[in-house]
């Protein structure tokens, strides 16, 4: 059957994605982001009276803190203490690159390669951490201080690498010279009290200082000058001090995340008794290898977003249950700390006989409790920590998605069938639990399985659990433009959780031309909590008004983030939303030269180029990208597409074959390919390389339309009208496939 012209004017014309600009770009005038305003530190400073006036009334509880690690979480070199780690003077090796540490000249110091990319040699100004390990940190231009890769370990008088066998060079992020290992962006706050990072944007230099140097007792009580001079006047005549700033559960909580959370910083300027979601945006389970699929850190993660997972903290518990105020320490020991609910203490928490559930012997190790239900993950090479996410062990999960069980943490010798065998023995049914079902749930949604949909929307709409209702929405993202799942996302905006509301908030973005989306974005504008309003206006970024609070907010986060190659990205993708492409090549630049390892900057950068039709220096970058990660899939595939907009057909197919040979399931490169090829008259092909895109991705219609016209050009017509029917059973809004049909059913 051949088809008149008339017809195919009906059809999408199929033809290669000819740039590789993802998006038109309205082109308006951006309003500049301001530089992070320098905070006044005389001003902020003032109510800090430091922690020695705590001690005269506070003997016993400065005495504890003096020697816990909050005391101890950074300090100047001390020769009487420090010199022994450098002399006699020691050597580290890696592959390429070797490290020398030394005491020279009554100074400490470590020879490496550093930014001259040649041995250098650094003087070492401070100490971070005292147990399991020191770190030590270098001044460097710009009011910098690099945190060094060659560590300490005070137990053992050894050094090591505490990226363990990687070999970072000199130009990488994660490289101890580079903006990864920057002390006054990614360590310093945590590590002192009320510090102000004072990034300076123009001259990409820091001026950061901090009330006290360490973890003090005012950086979680918050200032105390007015107390301890109330105290002074008053104290001993049993008037009650009006000016302590006492702190509810909550607010310790969330004084206790700010730092033991991995988290993106939206402000830079947190204080105690301020609300976490204020001032951060926690990292979740989702579609990364952070966490495991059932919560368990994967990543150094810390404490927290484990813990708001857990039934622990959804039973209304917090840090304070199990550790004293100021210290990491447990407040008991062994089983005696689960215990003080698990024995009845606690009306929501189950009995439990440590013996008869755990059927292992007591005094053992797998009849402690923490061993079983908060597995240790050893980090920087020395510092083991507990898992904070209270999870079951599963070795099912295990089998089935390689998810870890604290079983064969232990039982190392042995496979995850034997464990499964003896937890089935044991607790039965008791295993067919709901988190196991999330858990499978989630890791398939993460493989990319869209028969998940129902299950995560389910999820999102009845998880009891804030956290896990926020994570289903985060998973959920990809699959936005299908209408079930833009009215679950719509509606989890009014979740009464601020996590779920920003996940949706972030879900929605990329709808947000859809005027029905945009107004119910907007309404979030307002939101109570910055998270969600900062979210809504980075949705809104086109458009949103900078001098509206949710406007400040987002110009408030981006210069906070300015001084790391992430922030950059943001800036260019800010700027580019606004139509000055100018502006966004130029932070994308910055992004690539402090990141220069790093393929997604490098794409971002590319994709502005194209817009701006600079193609070849595009490609340049895009070559450099496939040079430094040649088995990105991702880097190859552009490439291929800037090819193909300099009509280089032979190049663009090698790309092509290249991203699919690295990646099989990589949809749009098979799509793309198959379109080539049927270009070419290579037809079998083509239908053969669309069926493999299909396969990657049976959600997207375009694929087995593109199919279905090939078909139909072939005359193979029922083929043709099948695929059709399928489509439409999928997508009934699919409009060019329902006209294609109706045509070939005449």
């Amino acid at each position: 059957m051949k088809f008149p012209v008339v017809f195919w004017a009906l059809v999408f014309i199929f033809c290669l994605e000819t740039g590789i600009l993802r998006a038109e770009t309205p082109v308006t005038t951006a309003k500049a982001v301001p530089a992070a305003a320098a905070i006044q530190s005389t001003n902020v400073f003032a109510g800090y009276a430091g922690s020695a006036s705590c001690r005269e009334c506070h003997a016993r509880a400065y005495d504890l803190w003096s020697k816990s690690h909050h005391a101890e979480a950074e300090r100047l070199v001390e020769t009487n203490r420090d010199q022994s780690a450098f002399e006699p003077a020691r050597e580290l090796k890696s592959d390429t690159q070797t490290t020398r540490v030394q005491w020279c000249d009554g100074q400490a110091q470590v020879v490496a390669p550093g930014l001259s990319h040649i041995m250098e040699t650094n003087i070492v100004d401070r100490v971070i951490g005292e147990d399991p390990l020191w770190q030590f940190l270098v001044p460097f231009p710009g009011g910098r201080w690099q945190t060094l890769e060659a560590s300490y370990d005070p137990h053992s008088n050894a050094w090591f690498n505490v990226f363990g066998q990687e070999d970072r060079q000199p130009g990488e992020w994660g490289h101890w010279t580079g903006r990864g290992m920057n002390w006054n962006s990614m360590c310093a706050a945590c590590h002192n009290t009320r510090l102000l990072k004072n990034y300076d944007a123009a001259s990409d230099a820091y001026h950061t200082t901090m009330a006290e140097r360490t973890v003090s007792c005012e950086a979680c009580h918050g200032p105390l000058k007015a107390h301890v001079e109330w105290q002074k006047k008053y104290g001993g005549t049993g008037q009650k001090d009006p000016v302590f700033p006492k702190l509810s559960r909550g607010q310790i909580f969330d004084m206790c995340a700010s730092c033991h959370t991995r988290r993106a910083d939206l402000t830079g300027n947190f204080v105690p008794g301020d609300k976490f979601l204020d001032h951060y945006e926690p990292s979740t389970v989702d579609a990364s290898e952070l966490y495991y699929p059932d919560g368990q850190v994967h990543d150094e993660d810390y404490e927290t977003s484990a813990f708001l997972g857990s039934k622990m903290y959804h039973a209304g518990l917090t840090c304070l249950e199990c550790h004293p105020r100021s210290l990491h320490i447990a407040r008991l020991h062994g089983n005696d700390l689960c215990l003080q609910c698990h024995k009845g203490g606690y009306p929501k928490a189950p009995v439990i006989n440590p013996l008869e559930h755990s059927h292992h012997a007591a005094g053992s190790v797998g009849n402690e409790c923490a061993c079983c239900h908060m597995p240790v993950t050893v980090y920087m090479q020395r510092h083991p920590r507990h898992d904070h996410g209270f999870t079951i062990p599963d070795p099912l999960l295990t089998r089935q998605f390689g998810i870890p069980n604290a079983c064969n943490r232990c039982h190392k010798d042995q496979s995850a069938d034997w464990a499964l065998t003896n937890v089935d023995q044991w607790y039965g049914a008791k295993m067919q639990r709901h988190t196991r079902e999330r858990a499978q749930v989630i890791a398939r949604a993460r493989n990319g399985d869209v028969t998940t949909r129902t299950n995560l929307i389910q999820f999102l709409h009845s998880e009891d659990n804030g956290y896990w209702r926020a994570v289903a929405a985060v998973l959920l993202a990809p699959w936005a433009g299908e209408a079930d799942v833009r009215a679950a996302l719509l509606q989890g905006l009014n979740d009464t959780n601020a996590m779920v509301r920003s996940a949706c908030v972030r879900g929605l973005g990329p709808l947000v031309e859809d005027q029905n989306v945009a107004r119910a974005v907007q309404v979030k504008l307002n939101d109570p909590l910055r998270n969600v309003r900062v979210a809504a206006a980075w949705a809104l970024r086109a458009s949103v008004d900078t001098n509206s609070t949710a406007g400040a907010d987002l110009l408030r986060m981006l210069a906070c983030n300015a001084d790391q190659p992430v922030g950059q990205l943001q800036l260019g993708e800010f700027y580019a939303s606004r139509g000055d492409l100018a502006a966004a090549v130029k932070h994308l630049k910055s992004a690539v030269n402090w990141d220069e390892f790093s393929t997604p900057l490098r794409l971002e950068l590319a994709v502005m180029l194209s817009a701006l039709g600079k193609t070849s220096e595009a490609v340049a970058q895009l070559q450099v990208a496939c040079q430094k990660a040649p088995k990105d899939a991702e880097a190859h595939f552009s490439l291929a597409l800037a090819y193909n907009e300099l009509g280089e057909k032979d190049k663009t197919r090698t790309e092509l074959e290249t991203a699919v040979q690295l990646n099989p399931k990589f949809a749009r490169a098979w799509y793309n390919l198959g379109l080539l090829q049927n270009s070419t008259g290579e037809t079998q092909a083509a239908l053969t390389s669309l069926l493999n895109a299909e396969k990657a991705d049976p959600s997207d219609p375009a694929i087995p339309y593109a199919r279905a016209t090939i078909l139909a050009r072939l005359n193979r017509t029922d083929e043709a009208k099948d695929l059709l029917r399928h489509i439409l059973r999928q997508h009934p809004d699919a409009l060019a496939a329902k006209q294609m049909l109706d045509y070939l059913s005449r």
